[in-house]
Parts: structure tokens; sequence; C-alpha cells
């Protein structure tokens, strides 16, 4: 772990992997061309978007670091980073399945569980940026703990993500099972598999009554590696929401997956770049 610093400005609170900066600033690299004007960049943290600082990850070692300047000074470019599951949100309401409306939530299951939020038209970051934590919600008071660096117990991500799975084919089917054999094995029609994925869809479909009850969105996105899970888990989800969500939210809304599949984090990246480029020509326009 290092502390990044600039002459010039001084600390940029910086505490990460350097292999995990190197691998981002590689990726970015490659893909760079001259005629890109402006970078866009997703990772699994919370934003400050005022600072552009990734404040706090819980499954990846990116803690307070100050990425958006560290970047912009490493390319030259106007950056703007965001969270991964917000960006895939982004990318689903622009291009994917939700064009067009004006109230979407998406879930994304993979390591963990990410949200992102799309309110009345607009994506919704909270007061700093870092809004859409969906998989941090409770849904089991003194559950287990949650996973990573956080410290909280019975939170969706810790029930209910890959990483959830992973655990539940471990028990089953021994130490090298993981969350594709759960699946695998369910699909073949194995009940212990089966039951332990309605277990995890359960706590899916806890997880979206309550946000069902508080947004009354029209939709919900379900992205993520683990999503392909499909019915599996969407159909127990869906009978918990029947049961606990509240009229006229719970008949009116929709639950797929996500079109964009995997890119939707891509998509969004690049639509968050776009937005870095309005600002650095409204900045400009402005002097």
């Amino acid at each position: 772990m290092v502390q990044v610093r600039d002459a010039t400005v001084g600390p940029l609170f910086g505490t990460f992997d350097v292999s995990l900066l190197a691998a981002l600033e590689g990726a970015i690299s490659e893909l760079l061309t001259p005629d890109i004007a402006a970078i866009g960049v997703a990772v699994p943290s919370r934003i400050d978007r005022v600072r552009g600082r990734a404040v706090s990850s819980t499954n990846v070692p990116l803690d307070h670091l100050d990425l958006r300047d560290v970047l912009a000074r490493r390319f030259d470019r106007p950056v703007e980073i965001e969270n991964d599951a917000t960006a895939a949100a982004i990318g689903e309401w622009q291009l994917g399945a939700g064009r067009g409306l004006r109230n979407m939530v998406m879930l994304t299951l993979g390591t963990g569980v990410g949200g992102g939020l799309i309110l009345d038209g607009r994506p919704y970051r909270g007061t700093s940026g870092a809004a859409g934590e969906i998989g941090h919600i409770v849904v089991d008071l003194d559950g287990p703990r949650c996973q990573g660096t956080c410290e909280g117990r019975g939170h969706l991500e810790g029930l209910a993500s890959g990483t959830a799975a992973d655990t539940a084919a471990r028990e089953l089917f021994g130490p090298a099972a993981d969350a594709h054999t759960l699946v695998a094995a369910a699909q073949a029609g194995d009940a212990g598999a089966s039951a332990a994925l309605a277990k995890i869809g359960r706590y899916l479909g806890a997880g979206i009554a309550s946000l069902v009850n508080l947004l009354e969105p029209e939709l919900i996105v379900v992205g993520g590696g683990f999503a392909a899970a499909g019915g599996l888990l969407l159909d127990p989800a869906r009978l918990v929401l029947a049961r606990d969500g509240l009229t006229p939210g719970r008949d009116t809304v929709h639950i797929v997956l996500a079109e964009l599949g995997p890119d939707a984090g891509l998509v969004g990246a690049a639509l968050v770049g776009r937005e870095a480029l309005a600002a650095a020509a409204a900045a400009a326009a402005a002097i």
C-alpha cells in the first residue's frame, strides 16, 4: 500500500495497491488515441464527485485517492470518475433497457452488489456523489458480517452477491466450488443448489421491495456477472416483492436483465467522459 503525493498540490490522500492504479493506467493507455478528448472512469468505490475522489472501497484497495486529478495529470485530458454501478445505470438508461424512462434502479450482482439510481430523469448521486450504495441496505438485522472492508451486518451485499453464492457453493460441493458451480448445478436440477439460489434470490427480493416502496421506480435493471443466474434468482425475488412491496409500485415496476450485459459500465463510463468534456468546455468559455 502506498500514499500518493504531488509536489505542487501536496498529499492526494491516496491509500491503495499500486498495482491497481498501474493496471487502470495501463488499460487507459491501451485505448487512448490522439482523437480522444476526455476520459471517463468507473470504479467500485464510493465517489466524492466534488473532489474527484475515490473515497472508500469495500472490495478493492482504493481509498481516499484523488483519482480524477491523478489521471488528468497523467494523461493531460479532462477526466471524470464515477461509481461503477452508477455508470452501468447511466449506460442502461441512455442506451439500454431504461431508454426513455425517468425513474430507474440498476443493481449489479458480482463480487458485491452495486447500485445506481436514475430519479426524475437524471442520475441521482446525493450530496457528494456517494449515493446509490444499495448493496449496503440492511435486509437481515444482526445477520452475517458484510464483506471486504465493510463491518456492517446483514447487508444485501453479503447475502445476495456472487460472493454469497461462492460461499453457498463451497458448503454444498467443496472448497473448489464457486458461484458458477452453484448455478450450473441448479440448472441441472440439483435441489440443494436450487434452494441455495432461491434463498439468495429472496434476499435480493427484500432489497428490491424496499427500493420499490421507497422510490417507486418504473424499472429495475439487474446486471453483473451473477445476474446470469436469471430466473433462479429473479423468480424468488419477484415473489418477495409481491408479498412485501406496496401498491401501486409493486404492480407497475418491471424487473429485467441488463440489455448491455457486461458492457453497461463501459458505456456509462464513456458517457461520464462526455460530462468531463462538457465541463471543461464550459470552464474554458467562462474565462
